[in-house]
């Protein structure tokens, strides 16, 4: 079976959702989980902190090179991600539409490079 990267985006500067939206998306999002794992295609999931408190390490001539913030200067950031695990893309993207209702945002669908051993 194949794995995905389903990638969730924050768009910067977008309204901050109400404590009401945001407590809906987190319930949401635990009943999504809940039907990964139920359906056998969870592998692994997570929410992250804002870009702000990102850490960029870069190696030049054998020293690291930290620098605060996001990598990219860009609008949207990575704010959560799933690993599943799907036969085709097409079953990708059905979990990937069902993720970003769940989190009420954008969500990005890639494909490993390498087919996981079931």
């Amino acid at each position: 079976m194949n794995q995905y990267l389903l990638s969730v985006f924050s768009v910067e500067g977008a309204p901050t959702p109400s404590a009401e939206a945001m407590q809906r998306a987190y319930h949401d999002v635990d009943v999504f989980n809940a039907k990964l794992m139920e359906k056998k295609a969870w592998v692994f999931g997570g929410g992250l902190h804002p870009p702000g408190t990102a850490t960029v390490v870069r190696v030049q001539a054998g020293e690291a090179l930290l620098t605060d913030g996001p990598f990219a200067e860009a609008k949207e950031h990575l704010g959560g991600f799933w690993v599943i695990k799907a036969p085709d893309l097409d079953a990708a993207l059905a979990w990937a539409k069902e993720a970003s209702v769940a989190c009420a945002n954008p969500v990005e669908v890639r494909p490993f490079q390498d087919p996981a051993e079931d």
